[in-house]
């Protein structure tokens, strides 16, 4: 067994090996781009190695740089995480020719499985039933808008060499298709250096399921099950889950045989990843497979019991796998959700910020959270935007999807935006709950998924109020203990007048709605008057930014945590926000373009979609600017006219910088 190996990876990924290297007694190597010199895989690692700046390209990915820090720490072996250098066959190559050990495939089936279309014909020979499509070499944009033609739409066009829902674009009609393949070759040629693409039959209503199966070099190879990762944004997993729901015995196995015959195919060692599609009426194609461990690894643990990254290490040291087919059992049924920074109600936009606030529910046999920051780490846009994945565990679904529930209520978050209100719903969802399952579910279920916007809470509004009352306080105590007089009764907040009773008006901006809360001070408790009904309030400020609030008869406990304007208040499972008004700050904005369309967050321009004088209408897109590995198109807000583009294509762009300077009509 290998003493020391080096992680080629970053964020929760690199954690999660870290944490199984550590429990073997193997110590670890972290490498980390300027960007992440304060990240926790760094702090969580034996050693670490500075790789370069913040772009991937120029860290992560550069293969003689990771090489050379194996060399310098002495490491043994490279685990290349499930991601970046992972499903790279140059780079295992590289390793092998210095004598460094890759914790994962032999090149070949790398190459094998790297190439989708290549894929496809390998599968065909071994007898894994495959989709329609074009899988040729002829890359030529009318030959394959006329074979998407010939198939019949809707198609699926998808970069041969992509991975992660990267390169991907449905076309439902013809007209659609030379710009859909223009964007997917784009991307595919910015993410996977590759722009070659292949098309397949969109298959409607499919549910997405993936076979877990893992090799030994000594020509032993079998299947972990099943997982079901048909909820899905973008092409990109948004919630798993082991077993698939409804799974008779006999398709589990016909999926796990035809998996492992994809990877004794290729002549596959280690851990991989078979993905199909498969119909409501139990047929299922070959889609890819993934030459790593996938993102979703946690749930297939948890329902076998197995360690998959202590599988990796020991399989890649030239142990024997742990297991025969036989002695591999499911337990139970097991969950996993992915926290990120991203607004799901503008379109799951990325989001980007410090975490302020980061207070994960507590694990156990049945709570599970895999992640690679801490409360007061920052989420950058050099890289994917996950916070971690929580996983959860019971005997049964039902089990599973309640523990699922209570987890996301005690996830606690602030300072940025999460998907986590989205992702209660989302398994709240009867449609989920009740597994009726597709790649199509959020779509379908969007009404559900998506309601429109509730005024927050009266309670919330309360809380709020004493909360920055109880904070207002605390200052003052501070302040006081500082001061040359700390008994003064001038350091006091509790509004006492002689004489009267002291009030005054506290306000909040829920949405464009302005909120005030009239305060009336009476000694230890305040009368808080909202919409013109009235509560006695109390309050305690307990430890960190938690409150005891007493609201008439009732008490409740509580945070209010605040950046800047924002207060995120976090109550009985529910999170809400608003901002705080000051009303001698308050001016008349005005248009918050300026006259022009601004970036959402940090990015790259990759094309710009108009021209200067150029009369659009509403919706018409602009340009397109990537930002966190995704593609986002900025449209016109109006009927008007384009005067000027401010940055060319290539250019990068600040959050918030002036992107078009455009004239409404």
């Amino acid at each position: 067994m290998f003493t020391k190996i080096l992680i080629a990876n970053r964020g929760e990924i690199a954690c999660r090996v870290i944490k199984t290297a550590r429990r073997m007694g193997i110590r670890t190597v972290a490498v980390y781009s300027e960007a992440d010199a304060n990240a926790r895989h760094v702090r969580l690692a034996d050693e670490a190695v500075l790789l370069g700046p913040a772009a991937a390209r120029e860290s992560y990915l550069v293969a003689d740089k990771i090489i050379d820090a194996c060399k310098r720490t002495g490491a043994q072996a490279v685990h290349p995480g499930y991601g970046f250098l992972s499903e790279n066959e140059e780079f295992a190559e590289a390793l092998a020719a210095n004598g460094i050990t890759f914790i994962g495939p032999p090149a070949s089936a790398i190459r094998a499985m790297g190439s989708k279309s290549e894929a496809k014909k390998l599968m065909g020979k071994a007898a894994v039933p495959l989709t329609p499509g074009y899988h040729g070499d002829d890359q030529t944009p009318d030959l394959l808008h006329k074979e998407a033609d010939q198939i019949g739409y809707p198609v699926l066009i998808k970069a041969a060499a992509g991975g992660g829902g990267k390169g991907m674009r449905l076309v439902e009609k013809s007209a659609d298709f030379p710009d859909a393949l223009a964007s997917c070759k784009r991307e595919a040629i910015s993410s996977f250096g590759d722009d070659h693409v292949l098309i397949e039959k969109y298959i409607t209503k499919p549910r997405h399921i993936e076979i877990q199966v893992f090799a030994d070099t000594l020509g032993n190879c079998v299947y972990l099950f099943e997982r079901d990762c048909s909820v899905q944004r973008r092409h990109q997993k948004v919630l798993e889950e082991a077993p698939a729901p409804g799974m008779p015995e006999e398709r589990r196995r016909q999926m796990g045989e035809a998996a492992v015959a994809a990877a004794k195919a290729v002549g596959y060692v280690g851990a991989g990843t078979v993905e199909f599609i498969a119909m409501q009426d139990g047929t299922f194609y070959f889609m890819e497979m993934n030459t790593r461990l996938q993102v979703e690894h946690p749930v297939t643990e948890m329902i076998t019991g197995q360690d998959l990254v202590e599988w990796q290490l020991r399989v890649a040291a030239g142990q024997p796998l742990p297991l025969r087919q036989e002695q591999l059992e499911i337990r139970g049924h097991a969950l996993e959700a992915r926290i990120y920074a991203e607004d799901a109600n503008k379109g799951f936009l990325p989001a980007t910020g410090k975490l302020v606030r980061l207070a994960p529910p507590a694990e156990s046999i049945n709570v599970r959270v895999d992640t690679g920051v801490e409360e007061g780490d920052e989420i950058t846009p050099f890289y994917d935007p996950m916070i971690a994945k929580l996983i959860v565990w019971d005997e049964t679904r039902d089990g599973a999807l309640a523990r699922m529930r209570q987890a996301l209520a005690d996830y606690q978050v602030a300072g940025l935006t999460t998907n986590i209100d989205f992702l209660s719903r989302l398994v709240a969802c009867p449609a989920f709950a009740g597994a009726d399952l597709d790649t199509g579910l959020i779509e379908r279920q969007k009404d559900f998924l998506f309601p429109a916007a509730q005024p927050v809470p009266r309670d919330a509004l309360l809380v709020a109020t004493v909360g920055e009352l109880l904070w207002e306080q605390h200052a003052a105590k501070l302040a006081a203990k500082t001061s040359g007089d700390p008994h003064s009764p001038w350091h006091a907040r509790d509004g006492w007048r002689m004489n009267l009773s002291s009030a005054r008006t506290i306000s909040f901006k829920d949405g464009e709605t302005l909120v005030d809360a009239q305060v009336r001070y009476q000694r230890d408790q305040w009368q808080i008057t909202l919409h013109g009904e009235t509560t006695l309030a109390r309050g305690k400020k307990l430890e960190g930014d938690r409150f005891a609030v007493e609201l008439d008869d009732r008490r409740l406990i509580a945070s209010v945590v605040a950046v800047d304007d924002k207060r995120s208040i976090f109550l009985q499972g529910a999170t809400v926000t608003l901002l705080r008004d000051d009303p001698l700050h308050r001016v008349d904005a005005g248009d918050s373009h300026g006259g022009g369309l601004t970036a959402p967050m940090p990015g790259k321009v990759v094309a710009l979609l108009a021209q200067p004088g150029q009369k659009v209408e509403k919706g018409t897109p602009l340009l397109i600017l990537e930002a966190m590995k995704m593609e986002h198109t900025i449209t016109a807000p109006s009927a008007g006219t384009i005067k000027a583009f401010c940055y060319a294509a290539g250019e990068q762009v600040a959050d918030g910088a002036a992107l078009v300077e455009f004239e409404q009509t």
